[in-house]
C-alpha cells in the first residue's frame, strides 16, 4: 500500500504530540517535510524527529507528491495557510482553532470545500476511549433522552504563559480561555448533546491574569431539544482540574472527567472507563498529555482520504463550535441572551 505523504506546517509547542504520532503511523504515513521559517525551530524539531525539514512552504506547495499538509501554526495564519494549500490540491489537516473569526474560519472551510480538499479539525477530545463510549451510549438509546447537559473547565495557566508575545489576544489567538482552552470540551460536549440554542451569561478577564481576552466565562444555555445546562470555562482555576461534562437523562447520568467515564443507570446498572495518567493539559505544563489521541487523529484524516470518507472532525463540523464561543462571548458583551448562529 502505497505511503500517504504529508507535510508538516509549523514546528511550535504544538507539533510535538502531532510528530510522535506520525512516527507510530510510519506504516501508514510518509512525512515529506516539516517547515518552519525558524531556523532554530527545524534544528530543534530536527533533534527529536528523523523528518526532512524544508525552510518554505513554496516546496511543499509545488511537490505533487505531497498529499495533504497538517498546519500546526499560530490562529491568526490557518485561512491564508489552509487556502494556499488548498488551492496547490492538498488536503488540510487543521490545528484548532479554526482561525482568530468565524468570518476567516468560514472562508477556510469553504475555500477548502471549493478546492475539492478534504478538511480534518485537531479536535482531540473526541477520540478519547470515554467520550467514543459514551457517544456510543446516547446514540443506541440506553440513556434515553438528555434533559440536561453541563460542561466545566477548570484549567490554570500561569502569568508566565500569557507573557508569550500575542498570547491570549485578539490579533494572534482570537480570544482567550474559549478558543485557545475550552474549545476542546465544548465542541466534544456539542458532538454528544447536540446545538445549543440560546446562551446567557458573563465572561470578564480576572485579576489573576493580565491580558487582553477573557480568562473566565459562565453561562446557562438551552439546547435546541430543549435540555438545559450550563458552561464554566476558567484558566485562573489553580493548580488546575480534569475538564468535565455531565449529561443527565431519561434514564440515567453520564459523567465524563478528563479521560474517566462513568455512567450509572436508574436500574442499578453502571459502566466506566478509568481515566489515564496524564495530567491533561489542565495546569501549568498545557502539553501534559499523551499523544494517543492525536495519533489518533491523524489515522482518522489519513483513514479518510484514502477510502474517501469524511473525517470525524469536519471543517463544517468544527464552525458549531466556533458559533457557541462567538455566542458565549456576545451575551457576556451585552448581558443579554443570544441565540447560536447557524
Amino acid at each position: 500500500m502505497k505511503k500517504t505523504r504529508i507535510a508538516i506546517v509549523g514546528l511550535g509547542m504544538a507539533v510535538t504530540p502531532h510528530a510522535r504520532g506520525l512516527v507510530d503511523l510510519a506504516g501508514e504515513v510518509e512525512v515529506a517535510y516539516a517547515f518552519s521559517p525558524s531556523e532554530a525551530r527545524r534544528k530543534a524539531f530536527a533533534d527529536k524527529f528523523a523528518f526532512p525539514t524544508c525552510d518554505s512552504l513554496d516546496t511543499i506547495l509545488k511537490d505533487r507528491s505531497v498529499d495533504a499538509v497538517a498546519v500546526y501554526t499560530p490562529a491568526n495564519t490557518h485561512r491564508d495557510i489552509g487556502l494556499a494549500c488548498a488551492h496547490a490540491g492538498k488536503h488540510v489537516l487543521m490545528e484548532k482553532p479554526l482561525d482568530i473569526t468565524t468570518a476567516r474560519a468560514i472562508e477556510l472551510v469553504e475555500g477548502c470545500r471549493t478546492a475539492g480538499v478534504k478538511m480534518g479539525v485537531v479536535l482531540q477530545h473526541r477520540f478519547r476511549p470515554a467520550g467514543v463510549r459514551l457517544a456510543e451510549i446516547l446514540a443506541a438509546g440506553e440513556l434515553g433522552r438528555i434533559v440536561g447537559c453541563s460542561a466545566a473547565i477548570r484549567l490554570w495557566r500561569p502569568q508566565s504563559y500569557y507573557d508569550e508575545p500575542g498570547r491570549g489576544s485578539f490579533a494572534r489567538d482570537g480570544g482567550g480561555v474559549l478558543i485557545s482552552q475550552g474549545i476542546h470540551t465544548l465542541d466534544l460536549m456539542l458532538s454528544l448533546a447536540g446545538q445549543v440554542d440560546t446562551v446567557t451569561g458573563f465572561n470578564t478577564t480576572t485579576p489573576v491574569h493580565t491580558m487582553e481576552t477573557e480568562d473566565m466565562v459562565c453561562a446557562a444555555i438551552r439546547f435546541d431539544n430543549g435540555a438545559f445546562g450550563t458552561i464554566e470555562a476558567t484558566t485562573a482555576a489553580y493548580p488546575g482540574f480534569a475538564e468535565e461534562i455531565v449529561l443527565t437523562c431519561e434514564k440515567g447520568t453520564a459523567r465524563l472527567t478528563g479521560t474517566q467515564l462513568l455512567v450509572q443507570f436508574q436500574d442499578g446498572g453502571e459502566e466506566t472507563i478509568e481515566a489515564d495518567r496524564s495530567a491533561g493539559g489542565t495546569g501549568a505544563d498545557p502539553m501534559a498529555f499523551p499523544h494517543d489521541y492525536h495519533r489518533s487523529v491523524m489515522a482518522d484524516f489519513v483513514a479518510a482520504i484514502r477510502d474517501g470518507s469524511a473525517p470525524k472532525v469536519t471543517g463544517y463540523e468544527a464552525l458549531k463550535v466556533h458559533r457557541l464561543i462567538d455566542a458565549l462571548i456576545e451575551t457576556g458583551q451585552t448581558g443579554k441572551a443570544v441565540a447560536v448562529a447557524r
